[in-house]
């Protein structure tokens, strides 16, 4: 179960935090779940879209870390998709100061033939029935199908979004999110509305507090590692799905018991992606960076209490 395949955006982001801004720089959802993915060094396909303005030295950078880009569609005539934010103090809330679609508006996903056999797949946020083109292409049902979503497509494609729901085994949202889809302000309640509507297991992301998984009445519960400084919480989510599936991947186990180590390694690979803008930490990261830092998780969870 060593291969993975990712659909997403690959992207120019433009950020301004209270540490500072960028101008365009590397981003996308397809980009950051697939440099998470690599450092289990499982198989790992990304498929996306891109316009002639898209440097080369980007797609070689994602080919040196073991990402394959056969997916990634290159329109000459066409410019990138381009997402500009501003954070505000807190860092967990956002203004959305550009969005330019470009070549993203008639994207049409094409899963290269050697990946259509992925028993993994990881499906970013894009419109549920793009979502779906992509699980029409696979050879056979993959043995687990990981959905993520936000509110856009709540309010736009609801409808379409129940349907592709029925087709995957785990989504993730954030809290908010997930409120919104179940209509219930608990998590547990809102993790129940939402397991009927498909998904076997339910990943609620609660920023900086961490994350929450149900499956069928089971919960786990991880702490998101505490920080000295965030600077840039852009791509925290992708990379928490990309180490979450590239660590299933590499362990070709999909129980509920390996799911929650599985949480472990998309929440400590997370905590490094915030601390620089864009993906720059991410492409400089090494695995004993990534072992220390799971030490640090798990001095923080692990305790022994008696209980009378």
């Amino acid at each position: 179960m060593s291969k993975l395949l990712a659909v997403g955006t690959v992207a120019f982001d433009a950020i301004e935090t209270p540490f500072g801004k960028t101008d365009k720089i590397l981003g996308g959802s397809g980009t950051f779940v697939g440099l998470a993915a690599s450092q289990f060094g499982v198989k790992t396909g990304v498929v996306s879209v891109v316009g002639g303005d898209f440097p080369q030295s980007y797609i070689d950078m994602m080919n040196n870390k073991g990402i394959n880009t056969d997916g990634v569609e290159i329109v000459k005539e066409g410019k990138t998709f381009f997402w500009s934010g501003k954070y505000h103090n807190d860092m967990n809330s956002r203004d959305t100061l550009v969005t330019e679609l470009n070549v993203l508006e008639h994207f049409q996903p094409v899963v290269p033939e050697s990946f259509k056999d992925a028993p993994i797949v990881m499906l970013g946020n894009l419109h549920p029935l793009t979502q779906a083109s992509v699980l029409d292409q696979m050879n056979e049902r993959p043995k687990l199908v990981v959905l993520d979503t936000m509110n856009f497509w709540m309010d736009i494609a609801l409808n379409d979004l129940y349907e592709v729901l029925k087709r995957v085994d785990v989504i993730t949202i954030n809290d908010e999110e997930a409120r919104q889809l179940s209509g219930e302000y608990s998590l547990v309640n809102a993790a129940q509305k939402i397991h009927e509507m498909g998904p076997k297991y339910v990943v609620i992301k609660k920023g900086e507090h961490g994350a929450l998984l149900f499956n069928e009445g089971n919960m786990f519960f991880a702490p998101a590692l505490p920080l000295a400084e965030v600077f840039d919480p852009t791509g925290a989510g992708d990379t928490f799905a990309g180490g979450f599936c590239g660590y299933l991947a590499k362990t070709e186990d999909i129980s509920f018991e390996n799911m929650k180590s599985a949480i472990i390694y998309g929440s400590n690979l997370a905590s490094f992606c915030v601390e620089k803008f864009g993906t720059e930490r991410m492409e400089e990261l090494t695995n004993q960076e990534v072992q220390t830092r799971l030490q640090a998780f798990k001095e923080l969870t692990q305790f022994d209490i008696e209980l009378s």
